[in-house]
């Protein structure tokens, strides 16, 4: 099961009141596939939102229509009664002769009506993805007006959704973490927002431990290629003139680099006799390395 299926399971748990009942049934009817004078409808792979559209259509009219699952396997609710249908907007105080595909905000009384109805839309609409993926929700619709009015509602929230066109249809989403927590709250799914949020630290966790990794293994990489320029330094020297004609302190350090070539400067300079520091160590490396350098350029001059 889904991320986004797991979130509408726990809305369909929420416990309205009856205007709530009222707001939710709303917003279902009015994000589903049709919502106009002559068809009421919704197409969806989800039994238990079928069921709820369902619900939301015997609330409004007192009629209890026919769920159909397809040889796809969709569920299907489709009101085509016009009786039924004009029942369903007097109730939601559309039945004045005009029907627009708007948010009739009188429909709204409460401030807990605005969660309902937002709730509606999502069980009838809306998608989550997986936050261990992406964080991604939104609501997608067939009018523009709908996705205006949905926005607005949002208005009197800290969530700021934004609006695109995707594939001809409207489509509202939000894309930050901590909004998509807050929006999950507000519609009532707090256990789906407790879990984005443990996805979220565990993300943080993770992507925090991998920097670290990383920044050490390119410290050791590092590490490992300095130590190895440093060897063929001290190796040239050695071949060609001998450890004996460095100073005694370049001396003991070459020696100790020869000895352990996969230590660390940190850790020759602990090998050390006196006490030096890793950026000693370090300075005595440069002097080897351009000892070498001088030996490289006269033995190319001596050949010519």
């Amino acid at each position: 099961m889904s991320f986004s299926s797991d979130v509408k399971k726990e809305l369909l748990t929420v416990e309205n009141t009856p205007c709530c009942d009222i707001a939710q049934s709303y917003g279902v009817l009015l994000f589903g596939r049709a919502f106009s004078k002559t068809e009421i409808s919704i197409l969806t792979e989800n039994s238990d939102v079928a069921s709820v559209y369902a619900k939301a259509i015997s609330i409004l009219s007192g009629i209890s229509p026919d769920i159909s699952i397809s040889d796809a396997g969709n569920f299907s609710v489709n009101v085509t009664d016009r009786k039924v249908i004009s029942t369903i907007l007097e109730n939601l105080g559309l039945g004045d002769g005009t029907l627009k595909k708007r948010v009739n905000f009188a429909v709204l009384g409460s401030e807990c009506c605005f969660s309902a109805f937002i709730r509606g839309a999502f069980l009838a609409c809306g998608t989550v993805t997986d936050p261990a993926k992406e964080y991604h929700l939104e609501f997608s619709s067939s009018s523009r007006g709908l996705c205006e009015d949905l926005i607005k509602i949002f208005d009197e929230t800290d969530i700021e959704p934004k609006c695109t066109v995707r594939n001809g249809s409207y489509v509202v989403y939000i894309k930050k973490s901590s909004e998509i927590e807050d929006t999950l709250s507000f519609m009532g799914a707090t256990e789906s927002s407790m879990s984005l949020m443990g996805a979220k630290m565990y993300k943080d966790v993770r992507n925090t431990v991998n920097r670290r990794v990383n920044f050490e293994n390119a410290n050791l990489a590092r590490s490992a290629n300095a130590a190895a320029r440093q060897y063929e330094a001290i190796c040239f020297i050695r071949d060609s003139a001998g450890l004996d004609s460095l100073p005694d302190e370049l001396r003991l350090t070459a020696q100790a680099r020869l000895n352990a070539p996969e230590l660390s400067s940190a850790e020759i300079a602990a090998m050390l006799p006196e006490k030096i520091s890793v950026s000693g160590v370090n300075h005595r490396f440069r002097r080897i390395a351009e000892t070498a350098d001088r030996l490289r350029k006269k033995k190319e001059k001596s050949k010519d």
